[in-house]
């Protein structure tokens, strides 16, 4: 499996909602990431993919919720989610795909 690969592994795909558009302000992007996915490696594969400089990595799991399918109790799957900061001057247009 080549680097690229498995950087892809690392991130998900982009979420894109009205709290990560006020957040992209800020010039933040959030994405999606595997749950066992850490800070530095996440910082890694933002780097490799997109060539810009990481300031800073936030990460918060949402627990997935308990939800009825035909009269059966099933539970949605736990994302995590990443909250890259860049520094001055560099973007990511997550419009365009990965």
């Amino acid at each position: 499996m080549s680097a690229k690969a498995a950087h892809y592994d690392v991130i998900r795909k982009p979420i894109i909602t009205e709290k990560t558009t006020m957040a992209s302000e800020n010039n933040a992007v959030v994405f999606e990431v595997s749950i066992d996915a850490n800070k530095p490696t996440i910082k890694e594969a933002v780097e490799a993919l997109f060539g810009v400089k990481v300031k800073a990595v936030n990460t918060t799991i949402t627990k997935g919720k308990t939800k009825r399918f035909r009269g059966i109790n099933g539970r949605r799957k736990d994302v995590k989610k990443a909250y890259v900061t860049l520094e001055e001057g560099n973007t990511i247009d997550v419009s365009t795909g990965l």
